[in-house]
């Protein structure tokens, strides 16, 4: 287990090509639009040295969420296929992964050497929107043991809802999201969304706010 508690970690949600690129196999619409503030992000995490999760699909045709008679609400068509392009990041989340965390049950010494790495940068792939349906997820989370959680990614009223009604779920109460470097599939959600979030504690923040707090605090020390 970590000796002390993450001050603050963030989380990328599916920043990937399929979701990303107007050409993607399940394009979020104007996410391109948002990649200018998750480059920001990710160099802010480097700058200032903040532990870093990332979600990624991996799926493969077999996984029950895809179908070629899709309802868009819990099955979509093929999309982020193991090893296509599709299922890459873009460049302005890409990193060298210090842990890449597959399906399988990881032991309790690999979840403590990934979040015990100095400056982690891990990556946990995933077969369903919900990240906690990785085995590891949880137990990953529970090590890095943050006070404060910023997500971002998309898309905001899947995945991002799965990530962040999970983390609520399991007593992480200190949630900011950024407001704009994450965008919707279905947009008539998001006012419900977000209000019910904030109801819950959840932070709406822009990236200028989310820089500038935490580029003062570190000049503070």
């Amino acid at each position: 287990m970590t000796e002390q508690r993450t001050a603050i970690l963030f989380w990328d949600v599916d920043t990937q090509v399929d979701f990303m690129r107007p050409d993607g196999r399940l394009y979020v619409p104007e996410a391109e639009t948002i990649e200018p503030n998750l480059a920001r992000l990710s160099r802010l995490a480097d700058d200032l040295r903040i532990p870093l999760v990332a979600s990624a699909d991996d799926h493969t045709l077999d996984d029950a969420e895809l179908s070629t008679d899709p309802d868009f609400q819990q099955t979509y068509p093929p999309h982020c296929l193991h090893g296509t392009p599709g299922a890459q990041r873009v460049a302005a989340t890409d990193r060298e992964w210090t842990t890449v965390i597959e399906h399988r049950i990881l032991s309790n010494d690999e979840l403590d050497e990934a979040a015990g790495i100095p400056l982690p940068r891990v990556l946990i792939h995933k077969k369903r929107f919900d990240v906690f349906t990785n085995p590891n997820t949880e137990s990953l989370l529970e090590r890095l043991d943050p006070g404060r959680i910023v997500v971002y990614g998309v898309a905001m009223d899947v995945c991002n809802r799965y990530a962040i009604d999970g983390m609520l779920g399991r007593g992480y109460d200190r949630i900011s999201l950024v407001s704009d470097a994450t965008k919707p599939i279905h947009a008539d959600q998001v006012p419900a969304l977000v209000q019910r979030w904030k109801e819950a504690g959840v932070e709406m923040k822009t990236t200028d706010e989310i820089e500038a707090e935490l580029r003062q605090a570190s000049k503070q020390g």
